[in-house]
């Protein structure tokens, strides 16, 4: 297990960190771990494009370039992985990093269904290595603030929740081969856009108990849904509408929670800072809510910097990185029940998502009825 510390007192080395996939997502990451030298190493990058890799070697200043992530595995012995490769290929790579030894950071969303993520967990070490997922949303200072206020019970029981993702996107964004389809992207904006905004609200709200949802090719040629709609229950009493939607012209990522203290608002699109969030305290509250939210952490955007250095943190220390296989799996459940309740028209719990569902093993489960 590595330690943030040598045995003689003396910090531990840099964590050796590669990347798999060169894309656009790969720049947010080894931009966020350039602006941590003296804690990451990076070592290796790896692409079946060899052009694209190319073009990022270059203009990153990375000699060591593999075909695959077998390959990098075997000559730049990482400890860390960040998979930035479409959903399909997941869960391949993440097992291939987790059996020598690897840490693996991986894109949302970290599989294409339950079964494959419950695959990658039981393939994580007790003490190493782990998989993580890149749910940024969490770990801006406003998100931090909000939680724990929530958690204490500073501003009340939570009743009333909005948790909103419409975008907007052309049809010609799913030229792309594997968008749009089941087999390799694992379903529409439920699962692949919408699930940042689902992952905070779960994070800040907890468990959930039920949903009943709908889904809806609207105005998009694809194999998946372009819109979903839900209502969730979870534990703590609170109800949320949850709407995912691919086809809105004014876009705008959009959570709400209500207590019975005060409302909390964060209005964004793809990432947001202390300013995108707004407390209204409740009629007699002023004081005491608005004292408790200035008091808490501030200045930090979300964004994959944000969670990258506490991810960098973790494996210096040998410790599992956050977003844990088991937070994730809250996330995917939430995921895989807006689908089932959709397309077998009925509500859905947690418990309805075990092996013997359709939906533990493919998002669209024995198939959509539209």
């Amino acid at each position: 297990m590595r330690t943030s510390q040598r045995p003689d007192g003396e910090p531990a080395p840099p964590v050796r960190a590669a990347i798999v996939g060169t894309g656009n997502i790969a720049r947010l990451h080894i931009e966020a771990l350039h602006s941590m030298p003296d804690q990451v190493e990076i070592v290796a990058a790896a692409d079946a494009d060899e052009d694209t890799l190319t073009s990022f070697g270059n203009r990153y200043g990375l000699d060591a370039r593999y075909g695959d992530v077998e390959e990098l595995l075997r000559g730049a012995s990482p400890d860390l992985v960040h998979i930035c490769t479409p959903p399909g290929m997941h869960r391949p790579q993440v097992l291939a990093c987790l059996d020598t030894g690897a840490t693996a950071l991986v894109e949302k969303p970290p599989a294409l269904s339950l079964a494959e993520v419950e695959e990658m967990a039981a393939a994580e070490g007790e003490r190493g290595p782990w998989v993580a997922t890149v749910f940024q949303h969490r770990f801006g200072s406003a998100a931090q603030r909000a939680r724990a206020l929530i958690e204490s019970g500073e501003l009340g029981r939570p009743l009333v929740a909005v948790c909103h993702t419409t975008w907007f996107r052309e049809q010609s964004y799913f030229d792309v081969p594997w968008r749009g389809r089941w087999e390799t992207e694992g379903g529409g904006p439920t699962m692949g856009h919408g699930i940042h905004q689902m992952d905070l609200l779960t994070a800040l709200l907890g468990d959930w108990v039920e949903v009943s949802a709908s889904a809806h090719q609207q105005a998009r040629s694809v194999a998946t849904e372009d819109v979903s709609l839900a209502r969730v229950v979870f534990a703590n009493g609170a109800v949320a509408s949850v709407v995912n939607s691919l086809v809105s012209p004014r876009e705008e990522s959009y959570i709400r929670i209500d207590l019975e203290r005060a409302t909390i608002e964060l209005t964004h699109l793809y990432g947001y800072g202390d300013d995108d969030w707004r407390v209204t305290p409740a009629p007699g509250f002023e004081e005491r809510v608005t004292a408790a939210w200035k008091a808490g952490e501030a200045g930090v955007n979300s964004g994959h910097a944000a969670q990258l250095g506490h991810v960098v943190a973790a494996v210096r220390a040998g410790t599992a990185p956050p977003v844990t296989s088991a937070e994730s799996l809250r996330t995917m459940r939430l995921v895989a029940g807006i689908y089932a309740s959709a397309f077998q028209r009925r509500p859905i719990t947690p418990t309805d998502l075990g092996p013997g569902s359709p939906f533990h093993g493919r998002m669209n489960g024995d198939g959509p009825r539209w």
